[in-house]
């Protein structure tokens, strides 16, 4: 019996540890351990959602490079004002009405309104639709309408250029801003390519369309013939923070400033973003929608702000559920398999020449929610295990 007693007693020593693992004192212990072997130059910060208290904190008010992780101000920004439902439409406009006989006396228009999902599909789609609505014969072309952004193609990391990570950049989307067929290439002029595209899938439709496509304004005196609706925006931000779509970013941020600022423009819709992002007490320096500048800062503090006032709105879930999940989607598919976080966090990577960060979410075993923002400077291969170790430490966490 003397033994049994001794043996439960050791047994229970040796578990101890172990049942206190997840504990406050020991997150932050394996929190540190990881922050330790990260660059100097880097900080993180952590809140436990359902206490809003702060669980780990190191250098939590430096300002720093978030590279993608500036997404989650664009999208949280599009989510917040547009809302979980809101979309953005593709208007077909004519110089006149369709007549008795189907026939446009004049031109169409396709007015771009910053759909960044908008291609083939949804072309022939909105060309169906005017057919089915009896549109048989339009006596002049198709005008691609792109004025509801500037002319400026990119962003300002590549001096508002095309470049290889984002572009070119149009009020009138079409397929991500490239060419359809094998020899993908950048379109020269978006707005002329989506009118010539919509001009075959009228044809194919059984339209007829007079003369070839260009580019242009619509006048203000035509009919509204059609339109075509994006996805929801829980959609689109998902689209663009699983796979950290740049072009999605910035097409969103540009869309930002036509319907909630001072027009299509990156500036425009940076200013929007910002002034969301103080609603929660974050104050970003962002200068782009994706990321990609080296000039955009913000703080892990600031991050955590934003992630912890979106979840505690009715807008949590979709913010939420638009960030790749650990082991399993997005940029985050091959991270963190096998680990505890795997399943349980969801989050946005970023990643510059330099620069490694990823902010998100974990929900841990015992179900306790944090919000997490880590920040990281120098080598970014040596910085994804430390991330991973830290996101797995959260969804061990027991309050």
């Amino acid at each position: 019996m003397g033994r049994i007693i001794c043996l439960a007693a050791l047994l229970a020593a040796l578990l101890a540890p172990a049942a206190q693992a997840g504990g406050p004192a020991a997150t932050v212990r394996m929190l540190d351990r990881q922050m330790n072997k990260a660059s100097s130059a880097s900080g993180a910060y952590v809140v436990d959602l359902d206490s809003g208290r702060a669980l780990y904190s190191r250098s939590p008010d430096v300002a720093r490079m978030p590279a993608s992780v500036n997404k989650l101000y664009t999208t949280a920004a599009a989510l917040q004002l547009y809302g979980a439902e809101g979309q953005l439409t593709t208007e077909v406009l004519g110089t006149t009405p369709v007549d008795d006989d189907g026939v446009v006396d004049g031109n169409l228009y396709l007015r771009g309104g910053g759909d960044p999902s908008f291609s083939r599909a949804e072309a022939r789609g909105l060309a169906r639709v005017l057919a089915g609505s009896g549109l048989d014969r339009v006596d002049g072309r198709v005008i691609g309408d792109e004025t509801r952004f500037d002319g400026l193609r990119g962003g300002p990391a590549s001096n508002f250029g095309v470049s290889s990570w984002v572009g070119p950049l149009s009020g009138l989307p079409f397929n991500h801003g490239r060419t359809l067929g094998r020899s993908s290439n950048w379109q020269s002029s978006p707005a002329r390519y989506a009118a010539e595209r919509f001009t075959i899938e009228l044809r194919r439709a059984g339209v007829r369309v007079k003369r070839a496509a260009r580019a242009g304004a619509t006048p203000e005196d035509t009919a509204l013939l059609g339109e075509w609706a994006s996805p929801r925006m829980s959609v689109l931000i998902r689209h663009t923070n699983r796979p950290s779509d740049n072009y999605m970013a910035e097409t969103l941020l540009k869309a930002l400033g036509a319907d909630y600022g001072s027009g299509g423009s990156t500036t425009a819709g940076t200013e929007v973003a910002r002034r969301q992002a103080v609603t929660f007490g974050a104050r970003p320096a962002m200068v782009d929608g994706s990321g990609l500048s080296r000039q955009n800062r913000t703080t892990p503090r600031d991050v955590v702000e934003l992630l912890a006032g979106m979840a505690d709105t009715d807008l949590a879930d979709p913010m939420r559920i638009s960030l790749a999940v650990a082991g399993q989607s997005g940029t985050l598919a091959d991270r963190m398999r096998g680990t505890a976080a795997q399943g349980r966090c969801r989050a946005k990577t970023g990643t510059i020449n330099g620069v490694s960060n990823l902010a998100g979410y974990c929900v841990s075993r015992s179900g306790a929610r944090t919000a997490f923002a880590i920040l990281m400077s120098g080598s970014v291969w040596s910085s994804h295990p430390l991330q991973n170790k830290m996101a797995a430490a959260l969804a061990r966490y027991r309050p």
